[in-house]
């Protein structure tokens, strides 16, 4: 697929700070991308980078070849990025319809199409701003986004303090988005489990740099420490799947304690003795699946004889999984 969006030794941040350093990431036509990570770690920068809306500090910034490094954000939205922020940022003296007819701009998406899209706004068109709910406003952010007809759209956190039932009515919203209408987007998310399903691929993001990439199947792509063993429990696809992606670190070892100290001590000192013991004995053949280290953020997984791995999850809090079975906190 052709490149749509390139960012190259991107450094951006506010005023004298930078935040972000030397990030280079790539969206293609039709793609969509996880953007993950802990709090503080840059996903918001990111995003407000590719907008326009932060300090530059050097690298580029190109929309289908295009540079627009040193456009305003005015103008980058009308050269086709579309945003939903964190705080929504909705007209709330406006009306629903006004919300989106205020700023729409010819393509296919238009009032009608985010009303079919969004049944609850058509509801409440006559609505003002700040009569809606939250799961409504956000719908709305997402709508009047959409109907600037975007090249890309890029959405923080669209999942945040909703109602479970709407947050499932949303992800169903932003499937067929991405999906059917093959819309390319980067979602900033904390609930990891939610938004993997429906994009194509995922980045880490940690202390402003990309250090993880992987497709949807869970293929690595770059990050990390060490190689990923080809060798799978067959039980335990799926869940070890999304601990492979979702991590700071990753170390494949057979007994070398010295890198799995240089690991896992800036994580979790704590638990330094007690994943050095647990690794000598699953390097020889443990008969164990997976061995929680500390708070559910450490998994040892036996690989077979002589071969065992141990995740370091940062963000365990997102990904729930107690063990390599799949259950979940």
């Amino acid at each position: 697929m052709p490149e749509l969006l390139a960012i190259e030794n991107l450094r951006a941040g506010y005023g004298e700070a930078v935040v972000l350093s030397k990030v280079s990431l790539s969206v293609a036509e039709g793609q969509s991308l996880a953007l993950l990570g802990r709090n503080g770690m840059g996903k918001t920068t990111l995003v407000n980078s590719i907008v326009g809306v932060t300090r530059y500090f050097g690298g580029t910034i190109r929309l289908d070849g295009r540079d627009i490094t040193r456009l305003r954000a005015d103008q980058r939205a009308h050269a086709g990025v579309g945003w939903v922020p964190q705080e929504r940022n909705i007209f709330k003296s406006l009306t629903v319809e006004e919300n989106l007819t205020a700023v729409a701009q010819p393509g296919p998406w238009t009032t009608e199409k985010v009303f079919a899209m969004f049944p609850r706004l058509a509801e409440r068109r006559r609505n003002l701003g700040n009569q809606l709910s939250g799961g409504e406003q956000q719908m709305l952010a997402v709508g009047r986004a959409l109907i600037l007809n975007p090249r890309i759209i890029l959405l923080d956190e669209p999942l945040e303090g909703l109602a479970p039932i709407i947050v499932e009515e949303l992800l169903a919203a932003l499937k067929r988005i991405i999906r059917e209408e093959g819309l390319s987007a980067i979602l900033v998310e904390q609930n990891a489990k939610k938004i993997l399903g429906v994009t194509d691929r995922c980045a880490v993001i940690e202390r402003g740099g990309i250090v993880h990439e992987a497709e949807r199947g869970g293929r690595r792509r770059q990050g990390g420490a060490g190689e990923v063993s080809r060798r799978r429990p067959k039980r335990a696809d799926h869940s070890a799947r999304k601990v492979l992606i979702l991590h700071s670190g990753l170390v494949s070892a057979g007994g070398h304690r010295a890198l799995l100290r240089q690991v896992a001590v800036p994580f979790f000192t704590q638990a330094r003795r007690v994943a050095i013991s647990e690794l000598g004995r699953g390097a020889h053949g443990a008969r164990s699946d997976s061995f929680e280290l500390s708070k559910r953020s450490c998994v040892l997984m036996n690989r077979g004889a002589h071969c065992c791995t141990l995740n370091i999850v940062a963000l365990a809090s997102v990904i729930g999984i107690d063990n390599l079975d799949g259950r979940q906190h």
